[in-house]
């Protein structure tokens, strides 16, 4: 059975007693152009993911980041018919949140778990090949649950982060550990949850490990780093706070922007105030990129504390927005932030799709797609971005900004020219008046946990829209003192979550990044916090906090298929064929952020039940294929 016209098929062996160039001839003659071959994962592997269809070798499903697959064997006709083919249990009593994405290579699925674990699995029967665990202190500070969000893979290598803020370097084949570097200290808040990304500088040929860190929330300062993925051996490093310096081969390299940090305020004496040392701005989410212009493109984590007043005035750059990186140095070539002097904990840097954008005027762009928390759906011009020469905030480098959800209150929309957001006067909660220990509060939307939150959004090729898995929600917000102390939070704010409308929280929709237009929505009375996968096939793919996993038509909306997978689902699907066969992937176990810090939504959630397992569907009436 034909899947798509660029599905590949598992290289064979060469018989016995063939010469040497003979069976290299015989091989090559049965692979048909475009396949994928056993083995190590090469830097063209990766480069091709986004076409291939029997592997997932990166977190977004390509290195732009859509979360697209040509595969359409499971399609809107025939979506009805899926079933389980298996299930496997991450067993123990480790459950909690399971946010991660899973990878698979030559028949096998690599996924991550919640406390820093990661299982190979046979990817035809679910069979376990091994499974690490890292032994993690007792002193870790996760801010959002003990999760992970998956793994990188490259060589016969695969790569994942801990809460103990290291990164870990498996044999793909046996589990076993080939380095550990720890990149900074977990007790005052440092952590890793994000999946690392493989990128090749296109100047060098070099292939490099990229990662940030995570602890926004701890008064960390964010940082990017590049490693060698062979030895783990650090190449450079970007803080993402203005006037911190970077290192590039074990030597100071340059400061972040402008070394005065005039973003940033300084007290009477001239000395930069207490929020410059702890700054936040960490790329805790993955990177996408960009091969034309050599750029690794990056979401930037909130500024550090929450309350803005203590970073008053300024921009706090380069905290909130995205980060256009060089990967040969680690220098930074241009920076958009959304969400200027962040009072409300609009965090950056959930995921940036690059696609082809077309322009009022018909002209296709190469742009970046970003939903971000404070509601706003941007678009913008990565090419433009990427050639600023590290200038923040280029003109006219935002190409269209839309509302993706409803009810935002602290912003009228953003300026086109300038990039800002135009902010309604009173949405920054005032501080505390003389005596009392808080300030009058204020009804904000969205929330600080977001119009949308890490969970990623796909792109379809086919129909050219966004599906996005948002949250209608507000809060009361208001001001607290606030001082830094390591390893506890540091926020100066206080808050709690509500429900906007009675009949649903999560919503997910289909929008047009042409004209902002809602093509279609879904509601879900629980918080939606599961990424989307559109496919080939017409279908949109993606779960629910109360454990089903969904399938939409692409075009109506339809909610066509669903299942219960008995518990609450926040981790984002994957397709890939087998043998003939379409599967689709997604793991389950409800946590993250929503039970933790959610208000009233997390009251709302308590009876979805945790777990941790990953599984796999396929078509009831489709059979595996003998060929091998």
């Amino acid at each position: 059975m034909t899947l798509s016209s660029n599905t590949t098929r598992r290289r064979p062996r060469a018989a016995h007693g063939l010469g040497l160039a003979a069976a290299v001839a015989a091989l090559l003659a049965l692979v048909p152009p475009g396949a994928a071959t056993a083995g190590p994962v090469t830097w063209d592997d990766i480069a091709g993911d986004a076409r291939t269809t029997r592997d997932v070798l990166m977190y977004g499903m390509g290195v732009e980041g859509k979360r697209y697959s040509p595969l359409a064997q499971i399609n809107a006709e025939t979506v009805s018919r899926l079933v389980p083919a298996w299930s496997f249990s991450f067993g123990d009593e480790k459950q909690r949140g399971q946010e991660t994405q899973a990878l698979v290579h030559d028949g096998v699925i690599y996924v991550t778990a919640s406390y820093s674990r990661m299982f190979a699995l046979d990817a035809k029967t679910g069979k376990r090949l091994w499974s690490y665990a890292h032994r993690l202190p007792d002193d870790i500070r996760p801010c959002c649950d003990v999760v992970n969000r998956g793994a990188a893979i490259y060589g016969d290598k695969v790569f994942f982060g801990t809460l103990d803020a290291s990164i870990v370097a498996l044999n793909k084949d046996t589990g076993k550990v080939v380095w550990k570097k720890k990149f900074a200290d977990h007790k005052v808040g440092y952590t890793m949850t994000g999946a690392p990304t493989v990128v090749r500088d296109q100047k060098t040929g070099k292939v490099l490990l990229i990662h940030g860190s995570s602890g926004d929330e701890f008064g960390v300062v964010g940082r990017l780093f590049a490693r060698d993925p062979e030895t783990g051996e650090e190449v450079w490093m970007r803080p993402l706070v203005e006037g911190h310096m970077g290192r590039l081969d074990g030597k100071d390299s340059t400061p972040t922007g402008n070394p005065q940090a005039p973003s940033w305020p300084r007290g009477k004496d001239g000395q930069l105030v207490e929020a410059w040392s702890h700054g936040g701005g960490a790329p805790w989410q993955s990177a996408t990129f960009d091969v034309e212009t050599n750029t690794i493109v990056i979401g930037t984590g909130n500024p550090a504390p929450w309350n803005g007043w203590a970073r008053w005035p300024g921009d706090s750059l380069y905290t909130s927005g995205q980060a256009y990186v060089d990967p040969g140095t680690g220098e930074l070539k241009g920076f958009y932030q959304h969400t200027p002097n962040d009072a409300w904990d609009f965090s950056g840097n959930n995921e940036l799709v690059l696609f082809d954008y077309t322009d009022a005027n018909g002209k296709t762009v190469k742009a970046t797609a970003h939903a971000d928390r404070n509601g706003f759906f941007y678009v913008t011009d990565r090419v433009k971005l990427a050639t600023a020469g590290g200038e923040p905030n280029k003109p006219n480098s935002v190409l269209a900004a839309w509302p993706f959800v409803d009810g935002i209150t602290w912003a009228k929309g953003i300026d086109l020219k300038t990039g800002r957001p135009i902010e309604v006067e009173g949405q920054r909660p005032p501080l505390p008046a003389e005596g009392e220990k808080r300030g009058k509060p204020v009804e904000v939307s969205p929330p600080f946990l977001g119009g949308k939150n890490w969970n990623p959004m796909s792109y379809s090729e086919d129909t050219r829209l966004f599906y996005i898995a948002a949250n209608h929600w507000k809060e009361d917000y208001w001001t607290e003192h606030v001082g830094y102390n390591p390893g506890s939070a540091y926020l100066g704010m206080g808050f709690r979550i509500h429900k906007m409308f009675d009949d649903h929280v999560g919503v997910l929709r289909a929008l047009d990044p042409g004209t902002g237009k809602i093509v279609w929505e879904h509601k879900e009375e629980l918080p939606l916090w599961a990424g989307t996968l559109a496919t080939a096939g017409n279908l949109v793919f993606t779960g629910t906090g109360d454990g089903f996993v969904k399938a939409f038509n692409a075009r109506t909306g339809e909610e066509l298929w669903k299942f219960q997978t008995g518990s609450g689902i926040v981790s984002s699907p994957v397709t890939w064929e087998l043998d003939g066969v379409q599967y689709v992937g997604i793991t389950t176990g409800y946590g993250g952020a929503v039970p933790l810090w959610g208000g009233d939504l997390a009251d709302l959630t308590t009876r979805v039940t945790q777990g941790g397992s990953f599984w796999v569907f396929k078509l009831a009436d489709v059979k595996v294929s003998s060929a091998k």
